[in-house]
């Protein structure tokens, strides 16, 4: 299975591009960007050196992944969606690149923007145009300007309802696929705002 790279695409010399991965019109991959097998790269997307995007991911149109970001397997980063890595930009003197990571599974929402420096967990959702400044736990759903803690999504991205208690953790079944997802208390408690 061959890498498709569409017209006036630019993928850089010492770019490692997975097999069965399709990248679309105008993106540019640059020297040392690894990604994986069966990734899609959009149309207009930009993709850093040294930067990894794991398999299976896509980066819908125009999305800007920048040097410092790790992306897992099968990650869904939404048109104009951007990450940013350094935390005090200024156009004169040096800056310091800020390490970010997406976990497998997790999906990030259109023109959402990652300010560098955070972790989003493993499945978690970040909604569209939310700002994230802080790391979000795995299945977390995180909405608003500074995203906020709104709920828990399953692993097939729908949304879960309350949960049960079963010792220091809370039980979540997923209303569309039947999966479950298990949470600390805590955490629980502390995105929805109630007591078990």
């Amino acid at each position: 299975m061959g890498v498709l790279v569409g017209p006036y695409a630019i993928v850089d010399s010492g770019a490692i591009i997975g097999a069965g991965t399709r990248i679309w019109h105008f993106a540019h991959v640059r020297e040392g960007a690894v990604i994986g097998e069966k990734v899609v790269v959009g149309k207009g997307v930009y993709v850093d050196h040294h930067v990894e995007v794991g398999e299976g991911s896509k980066l819908e149109n125009f999305v800007s992944v920048f040097h410092g970001v790790t992306i897992g397997r099968k990650v869904f980063v939404g048109p104009h969606a951007t990450f940013t890595n350094d935390l005090y930009p200024r156009a004169e003197g040096e800056w310091e690149t800020c390490e970010t990571v997406v976990e497998d599974g997790a999906s990030i929402g259109a023109n959402a923007t990652i300010v560098c420096g955070v972790r989003i967990g493993s499945y978690a959702m970040v909604g569209a145009g939310a700002v994230v400044t802080k790391d979000v736990p795995p299945h977390v759903l995180v909405l608003g300007v500074p995203a906020r803690p709104r709920g828990f999504v399953c692993y097939c991205g729908h949304p879960l309802g309350r949960g049960v208690l079963v010792g220091d953790e809370v039980l979540l079944k997923c209303p569309k696929c039947g999966r479950e997802v298990r949470v600390p208390k805590e955490l629980y408690s502390l995105v929805l705002k109630e007591e078990l």
